[in-house]
């Protein structure tokens, strides 16, 4: 009790110090509001904060700190949390007092007031009540709670509104933010979007926005990738994928908003207008294969293709589908039959080319079923009727020629260039087909029959050269024969010439020498016959010749001792006898030695 008693003591002393000065303490992280309980002033019915001593919420709050004069039974002060805006997240403002929003507004305007963090400047700044256009971003904020409402991610669910809408406002890469303003005069008539507005920071200054006359609803602006501090309540944001031309096309912008409309095709382009970049109209530039941040919910590109684009009046559809309401041409020809054709067009659009064709005709698809379709198919079907079915079948790169200069003409007014025109599949009658069937197969076998008839000639020929090699080669055999045998005849005549000459002279030798051994035989018999007497010589020569030849003289033939008596001769006779007997049996002596002899 003793120790009780001065504690309170205590207490009551430095309440009644509290109550006599008003002392009020504020810490680094509160902020006072200050409500003044009594005043001779009162506030008009319409205000709701203070700004002259008059009973109520005063304007001017109380910093941290010591703060004497608010005495409890004059003042009350309230120590609120000071505002936190996290990183990333925004703060929306509620302004509890100030001037009336004017009609064609729906958000306060923004005032001079250190981020409402001074009511007093807010409210003689002419601030407005109500949602406001400013925002507070990532910070510490010493807000008089009185006055302002402040929506944070936190407390978002409390104010019917998504957690999302209290941060920062993200356009993904790759992506388009289309904004949508809330607030804002209304758009001009005849307008579907507001024009470009300069130097709002890309909608996050929404006061300089809607002074600078921007107006409500869809914007020609858009937002690239990022982030943005938005106020929701002032800005709505759709995101959509960048327009991308792929190579191979050219992108031409169709604008529905823009700056006013000038023509700047020139005067030789009556067929359409073009407008520059930023215009109301059809852009003369066209957009480049890439991805181009445009806005799609006021422009239109159209995708042209700058490759060669075939086109199929027939069965057969392309990719690109622009052919694929073409079928095959039904015409009728000269002769009066009915037969179908099958074409290909080739046709190209050059890049600066594409906003006039664009301009005048409204997409690539028009330009097929509106101007290449007819054109095309009337064509054919005019110079189908001047040839009939079979002189258009035997002259048909005629005809794919003719029409390529006749199609390149008259699409090339629509600032198109043709580039062939090609006759595919033609599809006769079927009578018809078979008499043209029928006529080239007699035309083929006619040139096989020429072939092979010249086959035959050539052999012919082939046969009677070779006979005629055969010929001359043996004609060649018999000159070379004849003169062989002219040299041969020659050679014998000579080799004859020669042995006669040779004979002749053995001859002549050979008697020459008789004669010279018959000579000197002779004269030897002389010499002997005249030295031994002529009986005398002979019977030696005889001798000789016996001895020589061996002749056998008995018993053959009997010699007697006389000379010339009866009955017996000499030997002289004998001799001879012999002789002449030996020259007889020569003489009876055949040739041949089988036949027999006379004596035989």
């Amino acid at each position: 009790m003793e120790l009780l008693i001065p504690i309170l003591v205590v207490i009551v002393v430095v309440f009644g110090i509290i109550a006599v000065t008003g002392l009020v303490i504020i810490n680094e992280r509160q902020v006072g509001v200050v409500i003044k309980r009594t005043s001779r002033k009162s506030l008009s019915p319409d205000r709701l904060i203070a700004l002259n001593g008059e009973a109520g919420y005063q304007a001017d709050t109380l910093a941290p700190g010591f703060h004497f004069g608010y005495v409890p039974w004059f003042y009350s002060v309230k120590r609120v949390p000071i505002t936190v805006i996290p990183p990333g997240e925004i703060g929306l403002v509620v302004a509890a007092d100030g001037s009336s929003i004017p009609p064609e507004r729906i958000l306060g305007r923004v005032v001079d007031c250190d981020d409402f963090q001074d009511a007093r400047k807010f409210l003689t700044n002419k601030g407005e009540k109500g949602r406001q256009l400013g925002i507070l971003t990532g910070g510490a904020y010493r807000i008089n709670t009185a006055l302002f409402t402040i929506i944070t991610a936190a407390s978002a669910s409390q104010h019917g509104m998504s957690k999302d809408d209290l941060e920062i406002y993200k356009v993904e890469p790759d992506q388009v933010g289309i904004v949508t303003t809330l607030d804002g005069a209304p758009i001009d008539e005849g307008e579907i979007a507001g024009l470009y507005i300069p130097g709002h920071d890309n909608f996050q200054n929404a006061q300089a926005f809607l002074q600078s006359g921007g107006r409500r609803g869809l914007q020609e602006q858009v937002l690239l990738s990022g982030s943005w501090n938005l106020n929701p309540w002032f800005a709505q944001v759709e995101q959509v994928p960048m327009t991308e031309i792929p190579i191979g096309y050219v992108g031409v912008v169709i604008s529905y908003v823009g700056k006013a409309h000038i023509d700047v095709s020139g005067i030789e382009f009556k067929h359409g207008d073009l407008v520059n970049i930023g215009h109301k109209g059809v852009w003369v530039s066209p957009l480049y294969p890439g991805k181009h941040p445009i806005n799609t919910h006021i422009m239109k590109v159209e995708l042209v293709p700058t490759t060669n684009i075939v086109l199929n009046w027939s069965p057969r559809t392309e990719a690109h589908s622009y052919d694929s309401t073409l079928s095959s041409i039904t015409v009728n020809s000269k002769d009066g039959f009915t037969f179908e054709l099958d074409v290909a067009q080739v046709i190209h659009v050059g890049a600066l080319e594409a906003p006039k064709v664009i301009s005048r005709i409204g997409s690539v698809q028009n330009m097929v079923d509106h101007v290449l379709q007819p054109i095309v198919s009337n064509y054919f079907r005019n110079a189908a009727q001047s040839y009939t079915v079979l002189d258009f079948l035997n002259a048909r790169s005629d005809r794919q020629a003719e029409a390529t200069v006749h199609v390149g003409k008259a699409i090339r007014a629509y600032d198109v260039e043709a580039i062939d025109t090609l006759i595919g599949k033609i599809v006769p009658p079927p009578a018809l087909m078979q008499t043209l069937t029928d006529r080239k197969l007699a035309e083929e076998q006619n040139k096989t029959y020429q072939v092979q008839q010249e086959a035959q000639t050539q052999r012919q020929q082939l046969v009677r050269a070779t006979e005629l090699a055969d010929i001359q080669q043996n004609m060649v055999k018999s000159e070379q024969g004849v003169s062989i045998a002219e040299l041969q005849a020659r050679s014998q005549i000579k080799q004859a010439e020669g042995e006669a000459e040779s004979i002749r002279l053995k001859a002549q030798g050979e008697a020459e020498a008789v004669r010279a051994i018959g000579e000197a035989k002779a004269a030897a018999y002389r010499a002997g016959a005249e030295a031994m007497g002529q009986q005398g010589f002979t019977a030696v020569q005889l001798m000789q010749i016996v001895g020589d030849q061996n002749v056998r003289i008995i018993p053959e033939i009997a010699v007697n001792g006389g000379g010339s008596g009866q009955g017996g001769g000499s030997l002289v006779e004998a001799l001879l006898g012999m002789m002449l007997r030996s020259e007889i049996q020569k003489m009876n002596t055949p040739t041949n030695p089988d036949e027999p002899t006379s004596e035989g």
